[in-house]
């Protein structure tokens, strides 16, 4: 499968339409199976072959007895950290090592139930902690237009695939703008939902408190399309919720913007690259020029949201992944000679650099002494910065930004400072903390001829409205 244009045979409602007026879901799948074998990237760790034909020749049955299925033949590629029933999943770690998952992830089920083909893993930053995709065991994904430059992280290699043509359609999860940062650096469109929107059953967690599991498709209609698919109430997650996604998107995408109301943070442009002001400057006046309405906002804790993230994260990391210790479950070390050698050499062999930096400092945030001073304040601080954007939304429907400082910079280049690549998310990190929904849509090109993506974000539970407004944009930037 080639890389695609939205409009194309491959783009997701318009393959799903032809499988379900009688092309076969097998062609369609055998065409990104062979696609994903001949890969450059390293955006992909596992293919499943054979799951994917058995797979693909049921959906062909189905529509045969008349079924009509929304993602009829769509081949899809999951994330590492999703469990597959009968497939490897390893969060890319060494620790989960021949892991081979006992059952389904929710949001996958729902696609499988639509008619969607999962054919493959996808590369990602291991446990999705990383900003860049260079701190997975499989080694770094590289950028699908220059291979030395990063894709972004921690679902990089979904979002490379989509971007590749490998598959039209990739599941990743976000807790700080692990879905919105590739795919702006990828050029494609990523989807974070409001917190509870989706059911996180079968998601390796990471911050139980902010991930959320999302699509990554070459047009928002793709990604509103899976969002109603895999979105819901599942009684094995209490923290998901039954909220229908009532509005559809508008047959004229430009219409949505006509009143809309667009705040942005005049601040955040101090930051900005020049060629991502300069695109962040376009979209402001092609929205203006469609009658959408610019209103200027602040958000008064924005500047301390990256230090309460890496706090309240990192000490839910600690608490998630206690569980990997050679004993109950995970990589168990070699003739260790005691009980605490095994905990020790276990996790340090299995565990990489930036997860065992994240655990150290979680554990120490929630240590005996320090939670009040830090874990508890953290809480309080995005408390203050969902009010910030509770008074935002009262003034406006939506909230425009860039989605990363920069276009994809070169491998390696922020690896030796932790600080610089945690800035890498300084733009989307608030959306986890405060659980509203965003959305990274492709505008332009910067420098060297990078994809350069434009975030859009709104209340918690509207989502419709996020796409709606999204899908305006995406018909600007086309022109």
């Amino acid at each position: 499968m080639a890389a695609s244009s939205p409009s194309s045979p491959f783009s997701i409602s318009a393959l799903a339409a032809a499988v379900n007026a009688g092309t076969s879901a097998t062609l369609a799948v055998e065409a990104a199976l062979a696609a994903c074998a001949a890969d450059t990237t390293n955006a992909i760790v596992r293919i499943h072959g054979a799951r994917a034909r058995a797979a693909a020749a049921t959906v062909d049955a189905r529509i045969k007895a008349g079924e009509r299925l929304p993602l009829a033949g769509v081949p899809v590629a999951v994330k590492d950290n999703l469990l597959v029933e009968g497939c490897g999943a390893e969060a890319c770690s060494r620790i989960l090592a021949g892991f081979v998952a006992p059952y389904t992830a929710t949001a996958v089920a729902k696609l499988e139930a639509a008619g969607a083909v999962v054919v493959a893993h996808t590369n990602m930053d291991e446990f999705a902690m990383g900003s860049s995709n260079e701190t997975s065991c499989r080694g770094p994904v590289r950028h699908p237009r220059d291979p030395q430059r990063i894709p972004g992280g921690s679902s990089g290699g979904s979002a490379v695939a989509v971007a590749a043509g490998l598959v039209p359609l990739a599941l990743g999860s976000d807790t700080g703008g692990s879905i919105r940062q590739p795919a702006g650096l990828c050029g494609v469109v990523g989807l974070k939902p409001s917190y509870g929107r989706v059911s996180r059953w079968g998601l390796i967690a990471y911050g139980s408190s902010l991930d959320q599991i999302g699509p990554f498709a070459q047009d928002v209609a793709g990604a509103d399309l899976a969002l109603r698919v895999i979105s819901g109430r599942d009684p094995r997650d209490s923290t998901s919720a039954e909220r229908p996604l009532s509005v559809t998107l508008p047959a004229d995408p430009r219409a949505a913007l006509r009143g809309l109301r667009v705040g942005y943070v005049e601040a955040h442009e101090a930051g900005l690259a020049a060629d991502v002001r300069a695109r962040l400057h376009a979209a402001k006046s092609a929205l203006t020029a469609a009658g959408a309405i610019l209103v200027p906002v602040t958000l008064p804790h924005e500047h301390v949201a990256i230090a309460t993230y890496y706090i309240l994260a990192t000490g839910e990391a600690a608490s998630n992944l206690s569980r990997f210790d050679g004993i109950r479950y995970g990589h168990r070390a070699k003739d260790a000679r005691d009980l605490a050698e095994v905990y020790a050499r276990s996790r340090a062999e299995g565990f990489g650099d930036e997860v065992q930096r994240r655990i150290m400092l979680g554990t120490f945030v929630l240590s005996t002494g320090f939670y009040d001073a830090y874990y508890r304040k953290a809480q309080q601080v995005r408390a203050l910065i969902m009010r910030d954007f509770a008074a935002v939304f009262a003034a406006c429907d939506v909230l425009l930004g860039p989605v990363s400082p920069t276009t994809a910079f070169k491998v390696g280049e922020k690896t030796a400072d932790p600080l610089q690549m945690y800035l890498a998310d300084i733009f989307t990190i608030s959306a986890n903390l405060a659980g509203i929904p965003g959305i990274s849509v492709p505008y332009g090109e910067g420098d060297h001829g990078l994809p350069v993506g434009m975030q859009l974000q709104a209340p918690a539970w509207a989502d419709d409205r996020l796409l709606a407004a999204a899908a305006g944009l995406e018909a600007l930037a086309r022109g």
